[in-house]
């Protein structure tokens, strides 16, 4: 996990000189059939001066469409927009191979729109996987998930259609209860499930918790069924890679075969900023045929996607390199962990995993007002919540964390 440092000027340079490689709505070729030009001039000025110093900015007005899926062959690299195109190229390469320790060149993948598309990008892969290979039919195909996660699952599934197989956690661990997820798989198969797509949570929204990805691939393995294990890593993918150097989710992990991780949560870039990545040889399993005007077809659910995306999330980790980013990310652990420290004394209870910056609050210890006061999320605005989370984000000054614990700590004496 190593990538060296660039200066503000190495990323501007590079950056402007990727746009040049792009056509130019605005330059001298006879551009006539694309149905795409550069952003409104009437509301976004091409010549405002101060774009000449921000790249981003620059790539949002020129425009660039980042359709497709770029890692397959030079021919899915628009001429068009060849330049940024690249960068997106360069970025996955970036991220599958020294983030997740993947293998040169073994991985394909593209800048979603966030992890809900990632997300059911991998079930719609697997889906049709499971129908190609070994004749699934609808019905047959189970989706596998934890009752910790994210909504994006029952969507995908309904979406999909998808039958459901909803895992239960410890109420203190956030751990899957494995006796039970062993008898509800058996259940799922005496009802004619043959097939499965599994989820493995690296870092759950609300609490941040972690499943087991071995636990889950070996259970299957033993049970001889075909299975796949999708990694949602939305908000985890960015941190705990840094924070915990054992960790299991990796491409050298053979469980784990595509993951997804969100730029737009650790990582700092503007919202749709989601990333998608999965062993080479699946995606073709999504490929739209009827898409022939796209030069190498398309892939992917969202189809045309904001190519000033895909370099956001290049800069932000060139502008740090792998030991600037480690560094950040402790720091935000050591916060988090300063956090628990403190609530241990007060006596409040609570769940954190140690490589996150994510603490989940028993409910019971803070009061409504308190919550609203400092904008804590609850697990449910429907019905009684039973936590309240705190994410340590850079944006978090030490005196709001001082602060909130003054008042929690005048809050759990009064009630003793």
């Amino acid at each position: 996990m190593y990538w060296k440092k660039k200066s503000h000027e190495q990323i501007k340079e590079y950056i402007f000189n990727a746009l040049d490689q792009n056509l130019d709505y605005r330059g001298d070729r006879p551009i006539l059939g694309i149905p795409g030009t550069y952003l409104d001039t009437t509301e976004f000025y091409p010549d405002a001066p101060f774009l000449k110093d921000a790249p981003y900015m620059s790539a949002m007005v020129r425009n660039p469409n980042h359709i497709g899926v770029h890692t397959l062959s030079d021919e899915s690299v628009l001429e068009v927009f060849e330049g940024t195109q690249k960068i997106e190229k360069e970025l996955i390469k970036l991220v599958a191979e020294e983030i997740f320790n993947g293998d040169p060149k073994g991985q394909d993948g593209y800048v979603a729109t966030g992890g809900t598309e990632a997300n059911i990008q991998a079930m719609w892969i697997y889906r049709n996987y499971f129908k190609k290979e070994f004749g699934a039919r609808i019905g047959e195909i189970g989706l596998v998930y934890s009752q910790d996660s994210h909504y994006s699952m029952p969507k995908g599934a309904n979406i999909l259609n998808l039958s459901s197989i909803i895992l239960e956690v410890d109420p203190d661990t956030r751990e899957i209860k494995k006796e039970s997820f062993e008898r509800k798989i058996k259940e799922a198969m005496s009802d004619g499930i043959k097939y499965f797509i599994v989820i493995a949570n690296l870092s759950t929204t609300m609490f941040g918790s972690v499943d087991d990805i071995d636990m889950l691939g070996d259970f299957f393995t033993n049970m001889n069924v075909p299975f796949k294990i999708h990694v949602d890593a939305a908000y985890g993918g960015f941190i705990y890679p840094f924070t915990n150097p054992t960790s299991r989710f990796t491409f050298q992990n053979p469980y784990m075969n595509s993951i997804t991780a969100d730029g737009h949560k650790m990582l700092q870039t503007p919202y749709g900023t989601g990333l998608f990545l999965i062993r080479k040889g699946f995606i073709e399993y999504v490929k739209t045929d009827e898409a022939q005007y796209i030069p190498g077809k398309d892939y992917t659910i969202s189809g045309s996607r904001s190519g000033a995306n895909a370099i956001s999330m290049w800069m932000i980790l060139q502008i740090h390199g792998s030991e600037g980013w480690k560094y950040k990310m402790e720091t935000l652990c050591d916060k988090t962990e300063r956090i628990c420290k403190k609530l241990e004394g007060i006596g409040v209870e609570y769940f954190r995993n140690p490589y996150l910056n994510i603490i989940a609050i028993k409910a019971k210890y803070i009061s409504k007002e308190l919550a609203h006061k400092y904008y804590l999320v609850a697990n449910s605005y429907e019905f009684e919540p039973e936590w309240f989370k705190i994410v340590v984000m850079p944006h978090v000054k030490p005196g709001t964390i001082d602060a909130f614990l003054m008042e929690l700590e005048g809050e759990v004496n009064q009630r003793k």
